[in-house]
């Protein structure tokens, strides 16, 4: 071998040890939010899925059972939120394992809920986002959940986005190291509920308060501009 080629083939042997490096270096840090704490939160899986990895959960819901596969490798985190002794919020929170565009896109759910929307989730961390969805609480499609559970018709109505949001973003913070820059709700129908939400915290900018509708034709090109932030 000449000199050119046993320089091209340590710059090669060089590459693949870097990225290996990185797979398992996202794979070490993905896993360590087993061990994540906050209030109210329990992770209950942390693992990195690699790019077309992912199968969706059984359900009876449409949107959830459609194929989908994920665009990029993800440390995909499950966790269990109880802000009261009869909660059961389920939530997850998909962050690129590289790639990430520095911001937060927390995404809704339609009826009655009781799913995670995992094509959403998907098409959010293939465009750089890390990404977070909720089942609101509850499992399945209509309101009996609620009968003789006060507690769990206000996660429905409004606390699981919030409690999501929350834990979502300190888990971000601990994946990558820093904060989010921008944080984004990207829903309608049943995931348009947190938009009157917004005023009961005072952290929230609500969207009317940054954006004009009337710029805008559609949710889509409202996150079309968001990317270019």
């Amino acid at each position: 071998m000449n000199a050119a080629g046993a320089i091209l083939a340590t710059s090669c042997a060089a590459a693949a040890f870097v990225a290996t490096f990185a797979d398992v270096s996202a794979q070490s840090s993905c896993e360590s939010l087993l061990s994540f704490k906050a209030s109210n939160t329990t992770i209950t899986s942390a693992e990195l899925v690699p790019a077309g990895a992912f199968s969706s959960p059984p359900s009876g819901r449409s949107n959830a059972a459609q194929g989908f596969a994920n665009p990029v490798a993800v440390c995909r985190v499950a966790a269990t939120l109880k802000p009261s002794a009869d909660s059961d919020i389920k939530v997850e929170v998909w962050m690129p394992s590289s790639g990430w565009n520095g911001k937060f896109q927390a995404v809704g759910n339609g009826g009655w809920a009781g799913l995670i929307d995992y094509p959403a989730m998907s098409a959010a961390v293939g465009r750089g986002y890390a990404a977070s969805a909720t089942d609101t609480g509850h499992t399945g499609d209509g309101g009996a959940f609620a009968l003789g559970h006060p507690e769990r018709f206000v996660d429905f109505a409004w606390r699981s986005e919030h409690e999501m949001t929350v834990s979502a973003k300190a888990i971000i913070t601990a994946f990558y190291g820093s904060a989010p820059r921008f944080a984004y709700w990207n829903g309608c129908s049943t995931g348009g509920r947190p938009y009157p939400t917004s005023g009961r915290f005072p952290d929230v900018r609500a969207p009317r308060a940054r954006i004009r509708l009337a710029d805008f034709t559609s949710p889509s090109s409202i996150l079309r501009k968001s990317d270019e932030r």
